[in-house]
């Protein structure tokens, strides 16, 4: 069974779903967008040297086996919903505060 694919995507799934339950639509700004992209720059830095280096060592039975890079794939969608939640519950309690 590939849990590690399978929980990657769900990460994914209930990140846009909670983006949209608490209309914080951060999706939709460029500026999410940019930051994204320097994220990605380091993760392919950090990432890319653990894994080929192969200090941190995937079992292929829980994941698809598809690497960009020395990284797989399901790294980039567990980094999308940790960068993304961050920004989502940063910018839904400033909202809060505001109030």
């Amino acid at each position: 069974m590939k849990e590690y694919t399978i929980l990657a995507v769900l990460s994914v799934f209930f990140t846009l779903v909670i983006d949209r339950a608490l209309n914080i639509r951060v999706l939709i700004r460029k500026e999410y967008y940019i930051f994204l992209f320097v994220i990605l720059f380091f993760k392919f830095l950090v990432n890319g040297y653990l894994t080929g280096k192969e200090i941190v060592i995937y079992n292929p039975v829980f994941f698809l086996g598809i690497r960009i890079g020395s990284i797989p794939v399901e790294d980039f969608f567990f980094g999308f919903s940790m960068i993304t939640l961050t920004i989502i519950f940063w910018e839904y309690f400033k909202r809060r505060a505001r109030c």
